[in-house]
């Protein structure tokens, strides 16, 4: 197999037409005789590049004008800290829905900040594991807000109804989704995502904030997470990772040029539905998730036979099927299949999968 294909949960593939053109770019950024990471931030030249990065954004997700559009450092971790910073007045409690590792990492993170409810609503039932219905989350009336992650990398789960938390703020981790289908934003008070999968390299991260959630952080908050700090300097106050930045800006620009945000739904779902449909047709092969809410990020299988483990990854590696090692802790396999990856990934993954299946029974 000549193509590579990196189905790596993030650090994740980039569009290809982005690398080739930040690859001519890298050292003579439009004549300027260096490169856009060498240049000042505050420069008109650099200040527009970021300009119409939020506007491509904006544009891609139908941003409303009241909320800001903040791009920030440590990635989608260093939110886990900065939203109850920003969002949990001492003496309040903030919800946190888990269904997955990330949600409990960013759970863990805010009770080292303030009063957190845990509130678990993943399940198995019969043999699949499932999400319990909205109906069931017991959710706090009193909360400040309501945290959940749409889209579980590890466990391969993906939540795509937007709960309905009424006038409490929900806020979500787009981490893995951001960007892959269309939603409406209006319904959240803030989303984020680390940049390293959907967006561009690791560490970056996106913040899109309600206007009336600003000015409510902590004394003790350092301005470098303070939402209203950053806001009030366009995501400037210090030197932001520019590069990374401008890298976003181009996968924006793809995106655009690709037809928007509804049309690579359209992709990302025949993706999804093809890789299922063969493992559900095969017995050598098996995913535990309840259909209902499989990822269409991350595919994660398991062969029947764990003892091939180690030959199913040296095979698919020497192939070019790159970083299908299942997480540690749950093992198999994972295909994770961002915006990026082309279908034609996904059918040679598949190819690659049923002649396995063939030597191996």
């Amino acid at each position: 197999m000549s193509t590579v294909y990196n189905f790596c949960a993030g650090p994740a593939m980039l569009p290809k037409p982005v690398m080739e053109k930040a690859q001519q770019e890298f050292i003579n950024w439009q004549s300027h005789g260096c490169s856009v990471m060498e240049m000042s931030h505050r420069s008109p030249s650099y200040i527009a590049v970021a300009d119409k990065a939020e506007q491509d954004l904006r544009d891609l997700m139908n941003i409303p004008d009241n909320y800001k559009v903040l791009f920030c450092h440590g990635g989608g971790r260093g939110q886990f800290a900065a939203i109850p910073l920003n969002l949990l007045p001492k003496g309040g409690k903030a919800d946190y829905i888990i269904d997955g590792s990330w949600s409990e990492a960013a759970a863990k993170e805010a009770q080292n900040i303030g009063d957190v409810n845990i509130i678990n609503i993943s399940e198995v039932v019969d043999g699949k594991t499932t999400v319990k219905p909205f109906s069931e989350w017991p959710l706090s009336s009193d909360a400040s807000y309501v945290h959940y992650c749409p889209n579980e990398t590890v466990n391969g789960i993906e939540i795509f109804d937007i709960p309905d938390t009424g006038d409490v703020p929900l806020i979500a981790d787009m981490s893995s989704t951001i960007l892959s289908h269309e939603i409406d934003v209006s319904k959240f008070g803030v989303i984020y995502a680390g940049a390293q999968k959907n967006i561009g390299p690791s560490g970056l991260a996106i913040v899109i904030i309600r206007d009336d959630l600003l000015g409510n952080a902590r004394k003790t908050t350092p301005n470098i997470m303070n939402y209203q700090v950053l806001a009030d300097n366009d995501s400037m106050h210090n030197t932001p990772p520019t590069y990374a930045w401008y890298l976003a800006g181009l996968v924006f620009q793809w995106l655009k040029d690709s037809g928007g945000v509804s049309e690579i739904e359209k992709i990302n779902t025949e993706k999804a539905q093809l890789l299922y449909d063969f493992i559900d047709s095969s017995s050598f092969y098996k995913n535990t998730i309840d259909k209902h809410y499989r990822s269409r990020m991350n595919v994660p299988f398991w062969l029947e036979n764990e003892e091939l483990n180690a030959k199913f990854l040296a095979e698919s590696q020497a192939l070019g099927l790159l970083a299908l090692k299942g997480h540690r802790i749950v093992g198999g396999m994972r295909a994770s299949i961002y915006n990026a990856m082309p279908i034609e990934g996904v059918k040679a993954l598949i190819q690659f999968m049923t002649s396995f299946e063939l030597e191996n029974k």
